[in-house]
């Protein structure tokens, strides 16, 4: 078990608060939107394992931080010479991507995930909330996989065609297509599209409303309709990785 005391404050591209166990998780950069690199990589895989072990979270708030939910965008030319990594270099991000979307899926408090602009990196994340928000200026996008030379091994190629289809979901992936909010809403991939000013005070409105519930029947709840997705990244969640690691690694010159 963990208290909140112990995380609260450990991770720096994470803001966290508590208040009649309403934990909320601001995603962030320097208090700006959140830039995905390898410290967020590391840091949320830790922070959804802290959070899953504190059973005083009731539910669970998750949100971007300013206009945009994650990114920047990457644009191909920055994804030249990609084949740099060795086994050594690429295993701690593997045991690190192994388990971020599982440690997610492990928080057994209902997930509210707001999506409050672009979302151009890992947009998987928020998507699994159990009830997803987005701003009327959200676009969900997967720049940073395979039209950048990367396989979208870590949970992407699981995740975007079970929410929006086979056809539909291998598209988005090959094509780097972007998605906008209302779209979202009309793919099923988001409930609410709302101006970004009141997407907190509504989540808080639907905290409130599953408090109303007993707490194992919150608890159990979540468990329950999340349980075959966990079970089907477990199945293929490390073999995507490993797959998205292969194709990295540094060829040898004879």
């Amino acid at each position: 078990m963990t208290t909140f005391d112990e995380y609260a404050n450990k991770f720096e591209k994470i803001r966290m608060t508590r208040t009649g166990g309403v934990l909320e998780m601001h995603f962030h950069t320097d208090g700006g939107p959140l830039v995905w690199n390898l410290i967020a990589h590391r840091e949320f895989e830790q922070a959804f394992l802290d959070v899953s072990r504190d059973r005083e979270n009731e539910v669970v708030i998750m949100t971007g931080t300013g206009d945009a939910f994650s990114g920047p965008p990457i644009a191909p030319s920055q994804h030249e010479n990609r084949n740099s990594m060795t086994p050594t270099i690429y295993d701690p991000i593997f045991w690190e991507a192994k388990h971020l979307l599982i440690n997610f899926l492990n928080i057994e408090a209902p997930v509210i995930t707001i999506i409050n602009g672009p979302a151009v990196r890992h947009a998987e994340i928020p998507l699994l909330g159990d009830i997803v928000l987005a701003s009327d200026t959200a676009t969900i996008q997967d720049t940073a996989h395979f039209q950048g030379g990367m396989v979208p091994g870590d949970g992407m190629h699981l995740i975007m065609p079970l929410l929006m289809g086979r056809a539909r979901g291998h598209y988005f992936l090959l094509t780097g297509q972007s998605v906008s909010a209302n779209e979202a809403k009309e793919l099923g991939l988001v409930n609410e599209v709302l101006p970004a000013g009141d997407l907190m005070s509504r989540a808080h409105e639907l905290a409130q409303v599953m408090l109303r519930q007993p707490r194992l029947v919150r608890r159990y709840t979540r468990t329950c309709l999340n349980h075959e997705l966990k079970a089907r990244l477990h199945d293929v969640l490390g073999y995507g990785v490993a797959l998205e690691g292969l194709a990295r690694m540094k060829e040898n010159v004879v």
